[in-house]
């Protein structure tokens, strides 16, 4: 049986739904859910939910009952009060389980920098969960992205309304990406594949080579409207994140990440691409998932 976590998310759904996909490969399917109705009718009736948070050891606990296979990921937030509270919150319960479940694969979602990100935020709080669960000797999998294009969702009314690409990055530095969706086929690929073993990173790099200013200026072209790109400091990006909410915590790693992200490189230009994880070009996601999600 396969267990996935955060299903009606960008990555987890896309997970769950390749493994729908393919179900006499997969066989049953169990998902942690806080809110079962925002499963669709359609995958409710082949899954078992499992209500409640995989922070609950509880939950987990149950959820992994007759589990041998793990999809993993913790859900970002701005509102926590400790950044390793929040990963150290999510990963002890998988590590219990891992104990007395008998779960014998977990494939995560991690990220670029291992051996290299240092002070690096939310980044380093995510390697440093891969380390907890590899030590409890499972085999595992961890699908290593660096910049992920859905980000740039998140300013599609700034795109649309005023024509800039916001990001705390120098222009002129490449800046590797990838999308949910490759991160979703990736895992679901090796949650289906039940040979492997050890525990290994799975980079996913998409096949560009762009600067904050070539993105930029292949969304204006996709677009068909002037979109320039707009440098902020890293104080400034903090700033921002607290006017609108964000938890000081949370804002300082984000500040951490993207300065260690200039300082170390580890998302730039000398991050190989991986097209056998990665296919998805930032052109063609702007064409059929920024340029709806702007224009409508």
């Amino acid at each position: 049986m396969i267990l996935v976590t955060t299903p009606t998310g960008q990555i987890g759904s896309r997970v769950l739904g390749r493994l729908l996909d393919a179900p006499d490969a997969a066989g049953p399917v169990r998902v942690i859910v806080r809110d079962p109705g925002r499963l669709s009718p359609a995958v409710r009736a082949r899954v078992e939910a499992v209500p409640g948070s995989h922070a609950d050891p509880d939950v987990v606990a149950k959820a992994c009952a007759g589990v041998d296979r793990v999809f993993w990921l913790v859900p970002p937030s701005l509102t926590v009060d400790s950044l390793e509270g929040h990963f150290e919150d999510f990963t002890r319960p998988l590590v219990d389980a891992i104990a007395t479940q008998g779960v014998e694969r977990v494939v995560g979602v991690s990220t670029l920098g291992r051996g290299i990100a240092e002070n690096a935020g939310q980044i380093s709080v995510t390697l440093a969960m891969d380390e907890a669960i590899r030590a409890t000797g499972v085999h595992h999998r961890a699908l290593c992205p660096p910049y992920l294009m859905e980000n740039l969702l998140r300013q599609a009314a700034a795109i649309r309304d005023g024509g800039t690409l916001t990001m705390a990055a120098r222009g002129d530095r490449v800046l590797r990406t990838c999308t949910t969706r490759d991160i979703g086929d990736t895992a679901a690929r090796l949650l289906l594949d039940g040979s492997w073993t050890g525990q290994a990173d799975v980079p996913t790099v998409g096949p560009d080579e762009l600067t904050p200013e070539d993105m930029a200026r292949v969304v204006s072209e996709v677009l068909e409207r002037p979109v320039r790109f707009q440098e902020v400091t890293p104080e400034e990006q903090k700033a921002a994140l607290l006017a609108h909410g964000a938890a000081e915590a949370a804002a300082q790693g984000l500040t951490d990440m993207v300065r260690a992200l200039a300082a170390q490189g580890f998302y730039g230009a000398s991050a190989p691409r991986t097209p056998d994880t990665a296919p998805t070009g930032f052109r063609q996601w702007c064409e059929e998932v920024l340029r709806p999600a702007v224009l409508g």
